[in-house]
């Protein structure tokens, strides 16, 4: 936490996942005070710490008298977080505080309001968080006809138009990937860590022409390391190359011919370019914690409306 706290807040941003809590204390021209990252996410907590918790990482900026609001995206508003935020149904544009949900709190310098996620029914997908990305994208590119891809351990592919969600395709790559390089035989095969750029392009293009044969590919890298001594780094991103390759592929109905941006940390949605790059498309990339701060801006600025 920063040692500045001596100001006082007007508002505060809170992205509350599963496993971190991010704050952002904000000021009243709309500038961050400062970060807090705290390790009390969803899963370290139960319905009655989040309060506290709020309070405790807060405190240095809380007034003194008056009620300081709280805009929350993320895990917090799911049915096991703080207070169930129900989904909004696409299409439509990412939620705002006019959907969202006022959680009590006993302490009356907060007021608590929680973003709901997006759902899809057919076929069935949710997404909480990333929704308060999609805002922030928009907020930044309001004509915005394509695709948002958000990278991490369940990746989404949003299409938008128009300001609106209007459909969206989950892959659990990143889940698999974690799962196949720790539990796997493949364990044995791959390095902890280490990147190699051509391995990686190879891996994606196994699977752009032939992604039927991915579960063959991969017990190939097992092999080649037994036969032929293959490096665990390119065996490492040659496993990358092939889970992001197939699932580039798959999403390409969404992604072709359109205007394509990418939000992630610089590493992952680096390689999701690269992948795009080698398949003929041209991605963006937008920085993620830019672009969920956009959107919790986006919705505090829709209160201010609403006072």
């Amino acid at each position: 936490m920063s040692s500045q706290t001596t100001k006082t807040a007007t508002w505060a941003a809170a992205d509350w996942g599963t496993s971190h809590l991010r704050l952002w204390p904000m000021d009243a021209t709309g500038m961050a005070l400062t970060r807090i990252d705290s390790d009390r996410g969803m899963g370290a907590i139960v319905k009655d710490d989040y309060e506290s918790v709020l309070i405790a990482q807060l405190e240095p900026y809380l007034p003194t008298t008056g009620t300081m609001p709280v805009v929350v995206c993320g895990m917090a508003g799911s049915r096991q977080g703080w207070a169930e935020a129900p989904y909004s149904s696409t299409p439509c544009p990412p939620p705002s505080l006019a959907e969202s949900t006022k959680v009590p709190t006993v302490n009356a310098r907060l007021s608590v309001h929680i973003l709901p996620g997006v759902k899809q029914v057919d076929p069935a997908d949710v997404m909480r968080g990333e929704e308060t990305q999609i805002a922030g994208v928009l907020a930044a590119n309001p004509d915005l006809d394509g695709v948002i891809c958000l990278p991490g351990t369940h990746t989404k592919w949003v299409s938008v138009s128009d300001g609106q969600i209007e459909r969206f395709t989950t892959f659990m790559s990143g889940e698999a990937f974690h799962l196949i390089s720790s539990e796997s035989v493949l364990r044995h095969t791959l390095a902890e860590d280490g990147w190699d750029e051509a391995a990686f392009a190879k891996g994606c293009e196994i699977a752009r022409k032939d992604p039927a044969a991915l579960l063959s590919a991969m017990f190939s890298l097992r092999a080649e390391a037994l036969l032929a001594d293959l490096d665990p780094v390119a065996a490492r991103a040659r496993l990358s190359g092939l889970l992001v390759g197939a699932e580039v592929e798959a999403a390409r109905p969404s992604w072709s011919e359109k205007t394509v941006i990418i939000v992630g940390e610089t590493g992952m949605a680096s390689a999701y370019a690269a992948a795009l790059s080698l398949q003929g498309a041209d991605a963006k990339i937008a920085n993620a914690e830019k672009s969920t701060l956009a959107g919790l801006c986006a919705a505090y600025a829709h209160l201010n409306q609403e006072v």
